[in-house]
């Protein structure tokens, strides 16, 4: 059977999200993009 993991609406706890099998999703790179394409 395939378990879904859970959405980590409202937790900003990193550690209860890696322990918890929270799915996560690191944006760390689209900070630079974004500063990057900041202005015109």
């Amino acid at each position: 059977m395939n378990r879904m993991q859970k959405l980590p609406i409202g937790i900003e706890d990193f550690e209860k999200l890696r322990t918890e099998d929270f799915y996560y999703v690191d944006k760390t790179g689209l900070i630079k993009e974004l500063l990057d394409s900041w202005g015109r």
